[in-house]
């Protein structure tokens, strides 16, 4: 059995803010506002495994209300989301995430993005793909106001009921 699922998510970019993304603290004056690390890369790819669950979005699973989740570190999210994964009987058999930010240029850290990844992620460095995208000065990427990301995951195995 396959299971396909899309993701994706929105961080405004704010003064004083680290940027994370796939679990690499990218140097920046600028970083994603958010409850947690704000790391959007990591967000979008739990979001896809969560659509290829049907088991909703991230908010439902790390309300941006609840305390517990404030500053959290994502990468600890997407585990959490792998559990999920697991306890269904599936694995992860690849994803392909794009990144869209005007600044700073990402492809020195894409590298470091995809190993932090491919270990939460329990899968080979060689199934998780992540590209980097400007927004060409158009929209709130491409005027330097947010960051963007979207990612596709392919899951397989054989479904346990939730």
């Amino acid at each position: 059995m396959f299971r396909i699922g899309i993701g994706n998510d929105t961080h405004r970019l704010v003064d004083g803010r680290p940027l994370v993304l796939g679990g690499v603290h990218v140097p920046t004056s600028r970083g994603a506002e958010g409850h947690s690390d704000a790391d959007a890369l990591s967000h979008a790819i739990a979001d896809a495994i969560l659509g290829a669950l049907c088991e909703g979005d991230l908010g439902v699973h790390f309300s941006d209300r609840d305390p517990l989740w404030k500053d959290a570190d994502s990468l600890q999210l997407l585990s959490r989301v792998m559990w999920l994964v697991q306890e269904r009987g599936l694995l992860v058999v690849n994803v392909d995430a794009t990144i869209m930010l005007e600044e700073p240029k990402l492809r020195p850290y894409v590298l470091a993005m995809r190993e932090n990844l491919a270990d939460t992620l329990g899968v080979e460095i060689n199934c998780v793909s992540v590209k980097a995208k400007t927004g060409e000065g158009l929209d709130s990427v491409g005027q330097g106001l947010a960051v963007k990301a979207q990612a596709v995951v392919l899951l397989s195995g054989e479904l346990r009921p939730s």
